[in-house]
């Protein structure tokens, strides 16, 4: 079994920065890929960044240029660092393992609430 426990979320204003972290642990034998998502209330949840094995990383439109996605394989820790943040970014930010098919979360953490306010 694999845990995934994510840090790092909070109030900040917009225009602000957070970086978030998740950090797997257990019986981490085969990873495609980590992603991060997001749920905000009453919306379906949304890919965020991916970063694949290969480094290669993907993100939605909303957040290039302003979110980095990147990984310390040493530490089993993938980060989302957030800058320029937006009332529109506040959601629940969730970390998810791909460990079979691409784009295919199998393991989810609890997730960390970001929001964005004046």
């Amino acid at each position: 079994q694999v845990q995934l426990v994510e840090s790092g979320g909070g109030l900040v204003q917009p225009g602000g920065s957070l970086r978030l972290s998740c950090a797997a642990s257990g019986s981490i034998f085969s990873v495609n890929a980590m992603a991060w998502y997001r749920q905000a209330p009453g919306k379906e949840r949304e890919l965020v960044a991916r970063i694949a094995n290969s480094y290669i990383t993907n993100y939605r439109d909303s957040v290039k240029g302003r979110f980095t996605i990147s990984r310390d394989n040493a530490k089993n820790t993938v980060y989302l660092e957030m800058n320029n943040l937006k009332p529109e970014d506040t959601a629940v930010y969730y970390c998810g393992m791909e460990a079979r098919a691409a784009y295919v979360i199998d393991y989810w953490g609890k997730g960390t609430l970001v929001t964005v306010s004046s």
